[in-house]
């Protein structure tokens, strides 16, 4: 994919993904002239981007210290001034405030708020991003805790941990645009497919899935209301996924989280 945007509209706030690295995916919001970007994992795909379209970087938010998402954080920081966002409980190569849940940040040039969520899991820290673009539609960046069809590994948070973390997700507006930062989205349907191989939306969207990355565009973003049609790790408490786990782990899961531990460790083995 040619890192290229559209042109700005006139006092709107548009977002699109930059593809980065191998498979990440760089949040780009932006109006007029000013930008904010998410997990930028390396700088050269935002700074051609900028110089292209003559925007200043505004903000660089952070939602977890794995390097694919901070590589990039202190050379756009230094080029442009940007204030840096990102988790209070962790490490980051740079950060100028600290953000925990509750907490919100306003970016004026792209009239965006964010509100911060706490979705410890993937790693210990991990922190989201909720708001609503352009006053109305709402979206969240959510690093690597929720994927579509998927979620992220279990480096340094419990399963009950990951759990609730999805469960806020999962409680977001049915409509919000889920912003993660990989391009998982066909590997992880194919997984699910042997989870519910009768889930007929599932199957609609393995089929479009298919057919955007064979144009070279991206699945992103989806939204939480798809997400729990398809996504087992949304949908742990549903007797179908339920029924699937147990059969695979060849135990009782005797419950939603144990369920959920089950299906993790059944991707996590996955080929």
């Amino acid at each position: 994919m040619a890192h290229t945007i559209p042109a700005p509209t006139p006092g709107q706030t548009q977002l699109v993904p930059v593809p980065a690295l191998s498979d990440n995916y760089i949040w780009m919001a932006y109006r007029g002239k000013h930008a904010a970007v998410v997990d930028p994992g390396e700088a050269g795909p935002i700074e051609q981007l900028l110089d292209q379209h003559g925007l200043t970087l505004d903000a660089i938010l952070l939602t977890h210290h794995h390097g694919d998402h901070v590589g990039g954080a202190r050379a756009l920081a230094a080029r442009s001034g940007a204030t840096v966002y990102g988790p209070a409980r962790e490490q980051l190569p740079v950060c100028d405030r600290r953000l925990a849940q509750g907490d919100t940040i306003f970016l004026e040039n792209l009239d965006l708020r964010l509100e911060v969520l706490d979705i410890p899991g993937h790693t210990a820290g991990h922190i989201a991003y909720f708001g609503r673009m352009n006053q109305g539609k709402p979206l969240v960046f959510c690093g690597d805790t929720l994927f579509s069809g998927g979620c992220g590994r279990l480096f340094e948070g419990t399963p009950a941990q990951m759990y609730d973390s999805l469960g806020k997700l999962r409680a977001l507006p049915l409509d919000t645009l889920v912003c993660c930062a990989h391009e998982y989205t066909l590997a992880n349907l194919r997984w699910a497919l042997q989870v519910e191989p009768g889930n007929v939306a599932l199957q609609l969207w393995w089929e479009a899935a298919q057919g955007l990355r064979a144009q070279g565009l991206p699945t992103l973003p989806t939204t939480i209301g798809a997400e729990q049609d398809y996504n087992p790790f949304l949908r742990s408490q549903q007797e179908s996924v339920a029924k699937a786990a147990r059969i695979h782990s060849g135990t009782r899961l005797d419950s939603a989280i144990a369920v959920f531990t089950g299906l993790r460790a059944w991707k996590d083995h996955f080929k």
